[in-house]
């Protein structure tokens, strides 16, 4: 790590506060540009202890950058993770508050839900599929505290991976009953398709995913416990939406799912 304590916790506290405040900042690779990726999820941690001590709980955890080529692009040979607390969870059909965002975007995701552990290292998609309970639509807003979407992808993680609002529902099924590759997606906003695509756009496959989370965890002594809920990544690219849009998504087998910013 090239940072020390002091400074982990005075950016996670920056950064928080940009997302509480819904007002934005210039990537912290600036002024720190030696920072590591160790340093990046430590100030990831760090705002996640400072939500928990104010009674916050996790509800599940993310996975971002899971296109094979977009990892190409940036460099990287692994996506990038993050959490959800009760706080960013919206009720099916539920509202989002435009003004409590920055600058808001939409992701269509698989969600997978597990009834085991996973831990790894050695984690596989089998071990994934055997994990999973059930699989549900879910859409993820996400919000970069960056000025105009200006990063690098340490920023992006210590900044807990954009992570923002989310809501989750449809129809909940076995893996065992679908082909998660094939699965077809097709995300609306205000009644008209803005992105469609299927299943394999994450990784070949949205359990290779998770077993990346259970695998980047398992370096860490770390496990996902039984009951997680786990948004794979983005079957598209993001699209941006405003106060007053209405985005809803199907997915192939598995139902819909809605939400509306205020």
């Amino acid at each position: 790590m090239a940072l020390d304590k002091v400074t982990i916790a005075a950016l996670a506290e920056h950064l928080e506060t940009c997302e509480l405040q819904a007002r934005d900042t210039l990537k912290i690779t600036d002024e720190h540009p030696g920072m590591d990726w160790d340093d990046a999820y430590a100030i990831q941690d760090e705002i996640l202890r400072r939500k928990l001590a104010r009674g916050a709980r996790v509800i599940g955890l993310k996975a971002g950058l899971t296109s094979h080529a977009k990892m190409k692009q940036m460099g990287v040979d692994t996506p990038v993770f993050g959490f959800l607390v009760d706080s960013f969870c919206v009720s099916e059909g539920g509202e989002v508050k435009h003004g409590e965002l920055i600058h808001p975007k939409v992701e269509p995701e698989i969600c997978f839900v597990l009834k085991h552990a996973l831990k790894g290292p050695g984690c596989h998609i089998g071990s994934v599929l055997a994990a999973t309970d059930f699989v549900l639509p879910g859409i993820e807003v996400i919000d970069s505290r960056y000025r105009d979407f200006k990063f690098d992808l340490k920023s992006v993680v210590a900044d807990n991976t954009s992570a923002a609002r989310f809501v989750v529902g449809g129809r909940a099924q076995r893996v065992d009953r679908l082909d998660l590759r094939t699965l077809g997606v097709v995300m609306e906003k205000n009644g008209e398709a803005v992105a469609i695509g299927a299943g394999a756009a994450v990784l070949g496959h949205p359990a290779a995913a998770v077993a990346m989370l259970a695998n980047h965890l398992g370096k860490r002594g770390r496990e996902i416990p039984a009951g997680t809920m786990i948004m794979s990544g983005g079957v598209t690219e993001a699209v941006a939406v405003e106060a007053g849009d209405h985005v809803s998504l199907r997915v192939q087998g598995l139902g819909s799912v809605s939400l509306r910013f205020a």
